[in-house]
């Protein structure tokens, strides 16, 4: 089963985040087996030649499946980065039906969207250009962010949008949204997100989220999401230095 199967029959996959612009912590994460590797353009300043180099790390490393968040849902971000031949984008930010149909008609060929045709990376620069035409409509996953209290109200609706194949909830932003970032455990974010999985399940859709932490993973299982982004790179090497950081102090202060 491909990963976009998978992720439409609701099996647990588990992604790591990328926000750092070396294609060797690309390679890596694909090494590690996770399923797929999220690359952030949202909240980085990487370039299209970057991305390229770390969708080809991903490729390289191992069977993870490469996708891209893009920093906004417009029509000329979403087919510049498509042409360098991710299995999917994340678009932040979608709060309305006509949103998530806009991101899709983006995405797609037509007839079903508005995608323009040409030999680029991702058909093996025109090597396998029919193929993938053919079935890129089909092999592309496409998941929307819920970020604000519009998007939740209309998750359902989102969810019903043919072409969209996973919600994900950004923590952050929804909690600072609903009025306290950060606060995961508050009555009124719980209960948004409670919203969204109904909203989403009701339309065999799945629901994903961000951990940043070991409590987060067992926080969002328990919750209930679907699939889990389980840490970013960024976050890796803070954790790792700082832990190896204060065994040395621990050690140095009993001398």
């Amino acid at each position: 089963m491909t990963f976009a199967d998978r992720l439409r029959d609701g099996e647990p996959v588990v992604g790591n985040w990328l926000s750092m612009s070396d294609p060797a912590v690309a390679e890596i994460s694909s090494g590690l087996g996770f399923d797929f590797v999220m690359i952030d353009t949202e909240h980085t300043p990487s370039s299209l030649e970057t991305v390229t180099n770390l969708v080809r790390g991903v490729q390289a490393g191992g069977d993870a499946a490469p996708l891209v968040r893009v920093p906004w849902n417009d029509h000329v971000r979403v087919k510049r980065v498509l042409d360098i031949g991710p299995a999917g984008l994340m678009s932040p930010l979608v709060a309305t039906a006509e949103e998530a149909e806009s991101f899709v008609e983006a995405a797609r060929y037509p007839p079903e969207g508005r995608r323009g045709v040409a030999a680029a990376r991702a058909s093996k620069y025109g090597l396998e250009f029919p193929e993938y035409v053919d079935r890129a409509n089909d092999d592309l996953v496409l998941v929307t962010q819920v970020e604000t209290e519009e998007a939740v109200a209309n998750a359902g609706e989102i969810a019903a949008v043919d072409g969209i194949d996973a919600l994900f909830v950004g923590p952050a932003d929804l909690s600072r949204a609903l009025g306290d970032l950060g606060a995961y455990d508050a009555e009124r974010f719980r209960d948004a997100v409670d919203r969204v999985l109904e909203a989403a399940h009701a339309e065999d859709v799945p629901v994903g989220t961000l951990a940043t932490s070991r409590d987060d993973v067992d926080r969002w299982a328990e919750v209930g999401y679907d699939f889990q982004l389980v840490g970013t790179d960024a976050g890796y090497v803070l954790q790792g230095s700082r832990e190896a950081k204060a065994a040395y102090e621990s050690l140095m202060s009993e001398e």
